[in-house]
């Protein structure tokens, strides 16, 4: 199956995505996110709900990127030069610009830091250990504080219906558990290592809280 997960595609992207500068290049943001949306929906429709958006949000920055002023968006960094100094974004409520590229992106960068700590647990985790806690946990920590009462609501039931532990090492396609934990150890400070930077410039610019 050419579409089969791969963990090692998403260690591949993220190191791309940083460039030696620290920039953080879009187009290597957008396919780390398709390999993780594509881990996913391997384990079914149990994160449906956070895939689809992601899915809807990816669309939006790949056609800011090829757009016309696609140059703009190479970068992280650029993007959020451009619509800023070109009052591309909607700062304190939505208007004009529901779906300019650092409102888009915002939304991108929290949910990486969910799957960023959930697989951060998987990693570290014992044999017993329970998924729907771990996954839940780390929902808790990052995308909740977004979400309304109804949806982590809706949240909290679906994650007791995710597969155990050795059915996610299965689907990482990375070997034996020894290995998978290997790979995790070298994707995930490359995965958090982009979030910091992005975290960082947002928050430089006063846009953690895009409406």
């Amino acid at each position: 199956m050419a579409d089969a997960f791969s963990l090692q595609k998403v260690l591949e992207t993220f190191r791309s995505c940083l460039g030696e500068k620290k920039e953080v290049y879009v187009k290597y943001y957008l396919a780390g996110w398709q390999e993780l949306v594509s881990f996913m929906n391997t384990l079914g429709n149990v994160f449906s709900f956070i895939s689809k958006d992601v899915v809807s949000k990816i669309q939006i920055l790949e056609n800011l990127l090829t757009g016309e002023n696609g140059s703009h968006y190479v970068t992280v960094q650029s993007m959020v030069k451009y619509e800023l100094e070109n009052d591309l974004v909607d700062i304190t409520k939505r208007g004009n610009h529901p779906e300019s590229g650092c409102r888009t992106l915002l939304r991108l960068h929290r949910a990486l830091r969910w799957l960023e700590l959930f697989l951060d647990s998987l990693r570290t985790s014992k044999e017993d250990g329970k998924t729907s806690v771990m996954c839940l946990d780390a929902y808790n920590e990052s995308l909740a504080q977004h979400h309304p009462w109804l949806i982590r609501k809706a949240v909290g039931v679906a994650f007791c219906a995710l597969p155990g532990r050795d059915t996610f090492f299965e689907v990482m396609n990375a070997g034996d558990h020894a290995q998978v934990v290997a790979l995790l150890g070298e994707s995930l400070p490359l995965i958090s290592e982009v979030y910091q930077i992005t975290e960082d410039l947002y928050a430089k610019n006063n846009l953690l809280e895009l409406p």
